[in-house]
């Protein structure tokens, strides 16, 4: 593990522009904004002066690009609930100076708790059946983004690094500090994996938490902890940091894993109970339990400005306020608070969608 201040304090070289040209930003574009209400791609959701999630992260990375006068492409990664109304709304961007790329996660058969056989009747997918269905979690970002082809097309354009993110974080921008790490080491050993943490409130007790076994780092979520020790995990002084899901991994050692079928990851058996009463288990992974399987991986405490999730209307009336202030795409937290911490907002049941129409648009 290692303070962010010591990779800040290395400064950055003259040559950034060609560090940051082998770079691709991917974001995690899978989920629908039905936890606020809407229907359709959670990041067509509207988040400040008319943008959705997805404008501010294509304004980000074109600030990056004209500023620097590189070639950052953006990458999403849709599920089969995202993927039609994302590639509709991409053609608005064409004028932008990014390249901007998808690819679709599995999907995967939800399986019936009692008779442990998938609910679906074949493999065909429509509106009728979805709900036998589900994307598999973000863990299967090795497997599809390999298979899609988009890694190897990357890789021959000179691509090292991805950085990894959901997309409703709205802290996870490009950092110098770190890519420059990830490229000029200062050891010469170049890092496989590097995970963003932050330190832990009693607001994050369910994050998942880095820890170290047989000289491997590894991510433990708290859906794998036994319920006589939920309370210890759940401790902010025992486990003091936890998992933003920002994350930096090289392209070659997810090709050279992937080809060997060599990345592990625990499964996460998620229970859910559809509309008409049938119980159901997903099996899904998470993309940083991967961790163990890379060579030379790294923790990186971060600053807390750098997780910024917008998960409910609360989350999103905070970013909307004047405690932030928008610039090419980022929010920064105002130099008139007090705190550095974020003020904890509770809305009532009236407000925890949207808008009425569920369109959200």
């Amino acid at each position: 593990m290692k303070p962010y201040e010591k990779i800040k304090a290395r400064g950055l070289p003259d040559n950034i522009a060609s560090v940051l040209n082998k770079l691709v930003v991917v974001k995690l574009n899978g989920g629908l904004g039905t936890s606020m209400g809407c229907k359709g791609p959670k990041s067509l959701i509207g988040v400040r002066n008319e943008n959705t999630f997805l404008d501010l992260t294509v304004k980000q990375i074109e600030h990056l690009n004209k500023t620097y006068n590189t070639d950052v492409p953006l990458v999403l990664m849709n599920s089969f609930n995202t993927d039609e109304d994302t590639k509709k709304i991409l053609q608005k961007y064409s004028h932008c100076r990014v390249k901007i790329y998808t690819f679709n996660q599995s999907r995967y058969p939800r399986v019936n708790k009692e008779s442990l056989l998938p609910i679906a009747k074949d493999l065909s997918y429509s509106v009728e059946n979805a709900e036998a269905w589900y994307p598999p979690g973000h863990g299967d970002i090795y497997a599809s983004f390999y298979n899609s082809g988009l890694l190897d097309t990357l890789l021959d354009e000179g691509k090292e690094y991805i950085f990894v993110s959901n997309i409703d974080n709205l802290g996870a921008t490009v950092d110098l500090y770190i890519l420059n790490h990830l490229m000029n080491p200062p050891n010469g050993k170049r890092c496989e994996f590097v995970m963003e943490v932050t330190d832990k409130t009693r607001a994050d007790v369910k994050g998942g938490t880095l820890t170290q076994y047989e000289g491997k780092l590894r991510l433990v979520e708290i859906a794998q902890v036994p319920k006589p020790h939920v309370d210890e995990f759940k401790s902010v002084s025992k486990f003091k940091i936890f998992n933003t899901n920002n994350l930096w991994i090289s392209l070659s050692a997810v090709k050279r894993l992937q080809e060997a079928n060599a990345i592990d990851m625990e499964i996460i058996v998620n229970p859910k109970t559809l509309d008409g009463g049938l119980n159901v288990i997903q099996l899904e992974t998470a993309v940083g339990a991967a961790v163990k399987s890379f060579e030379n991986s790294l923790g990186i405490n971060v600053p807390r400005s750098r997780f910024l999730p917008v998960k409910t209307t609360s989350d999103l009336l905070l970013v909307m306020s004047n405690l932030y202030s928008l610039n090419a795409g980022s929010l920064t937290m105002s130099e008139k608070r007090e705190f550095p911490t974020v003020p904890l907002v509770k809305l009532g049941s009236s407000f925890t969608k949207v808008r009425r129409d569920p369109d959200c648009t």
